[in-house]
Formats: C-alpha cells, structure tokens, sequence
C-alpha cells in the first residue's frame, strides 16, 4: 500500500507539537485553576481589557458558541465581567476584575517556562511563529 508517511505530514508534526505545548501549560496553569483557553483569553484581555465578545471570539480564532461557556466559567471564577456596550446595549464587553488582573503577574513565568521547556532559542521560535502565521487556511 502507498501511502504518505506520517513523519513527514506537517498537520501531524504540528498536532503533536501543539499537544506537548498544552500540556506543559496545562501542568503550570493547573495551581492557578485555568486551562489553556482561558489563559489565552486572559492574554488577549490583558493585552487589551473591555474588547466585545465578537472581537475577542475573532482574536482567540473560537466560534461564538464555544466562547458563551468558556466565559461563563470565567466570570463564576471571578476573573471577568461581561459588560453592556455603553453605545450598543445588545453587545457586551468583557472586563478584567481585579483577580483576573492580578494573574498576568504569573503570565510571563508560565510562558517562560514553556518556552524554555521547548529548547529552541529565540531565534528559532521567532521563525516558527513567523512560518505558522504565514499559513493561511481561510482561502
């Protein structure tokens, strides 16, 4: 039979890779009660507190239905609040409280750690980083 061996499939090197990742994360981020999604959405609200559910749906790269109880459990956590646009009462923002703030003084130690954890030096990092946002799926 022929078939395509699977070292050489980029889908599974990335599959693979991306599910050591997470586990590492999901190893330092356990102490703090998250997973890694909301680490990433805490990430993106750190970045920029009081974006919409929309944005930061489209941001995070999650569909609207997964975003509804990802925040949900944020929020009953304390680590958000959904609030109503000022301009617009049918869309909500999302805000860090002050324990979801306080988190980002562990971020950069995680995400240090993964980093050193994966063994490549800043330069090769900045290359995968730069290789994996040139793919474009949404041809």
């Amino acid at each position: 039979m022929k078939a395509a061996p699977l070292d050489k499939q980029l889908c599974f090197a990335l599959y693979t890779t991306t599910n050591k990742i997470t586990s590492i994360y999901r190893t330092l981020l356990e102490p703090h009660d998250l997973t890694y999604t909301q680490f990433v959405i805490l990430m993106l609200l750190w970045e920029k507190d009081g974006i919409s559910i929309s944005q930061l749906a489209k941001k995070a790269q999650l569909t609207k239905a997964t975003m509804t109880p990802l925040l949900k459990r944020m929020e009953q956590k304390g680590l958000i609040q959904r609030q109503m646009l000022s301009d617009n009462e049918r869309q909500k923002s999302i805000v860090l409280t002050e324990q979801g703030k306080q988190l980002s003084d562990y971020s950069l130690e995680i995400t240090e750690k993964v980093f050193c954890a994966t063994g490549l030096t800043n330069d090769e990092a900045a290359t995968i980083i730069r290789l994996c946002n040139k793919i474009d799926l949404d041809q």
